[in-house]
């Protein structure tokens, strides 16, 4: 019986284990000085992403080199597997990105909006998530959340 019960758990900790890579593991690039960003990499981490951390001190190359155009930039840059996510945005486009996989370099919510994933403040209406295609055209509307 003990055995079971050994088994049982083992197996449970190997499909955690599996949700956590399915999820991935994220680089989350930002400003030194940046509090907001730490609270972002939490709320990542409390939904199943393995986060580090990596300090920058021009976060303007790191967004070049991921295709984000000014119009598009937040407070940090996170890599997750071949995409780059702006900002604070939400866990559930995240997810709906990682599934679809579609071709484009990320996903953005623009600035720093308050009751954001990481911010404090209160949400005051939903968050338009823009498409980051690291051309000139206008971004599309990929999720409102």
């Amino acid at each position: 019986m003990k055995y079971a019960y050994r088994f049982a758990a083992l197996l449970a900790l190997m499909s955690s284990h599996a949700a956590a890579e399915e999820m991935g593991n994220a680089t989350l690039y930002k400003n030194p000085s940046c509090a907001c960003c730490d609270a972002y990499a939490d709320y990542l981490r409390v939904n199943g992403f393995e986060v580090r951390v990596i300090e920058h001190p021009n976060m303007s190359q790191i967004k070049q080199k991921h295709g984000v155009r000014k119009d598009l930039e937040g407070c940090h840059s996170t890599v997750i597997g071949d995409y780059v996510v702006e900002g604070h945005v939400p866990v559930g486009p995240i997810k709906r990105l990682l599934a679809e996989r579609p071709a484009i370099k990320g996903i953005s919510l623009p600035g720093m909006p308050e009751g954001s994933p990481g911010m404090s403040g209160t949400k005051e209406g939903p968050f338009e998530i823009l498409t980051i295609t690291g051309k000139t055209e206008p971004a599309q509307l990929y999720a409102t959340e």
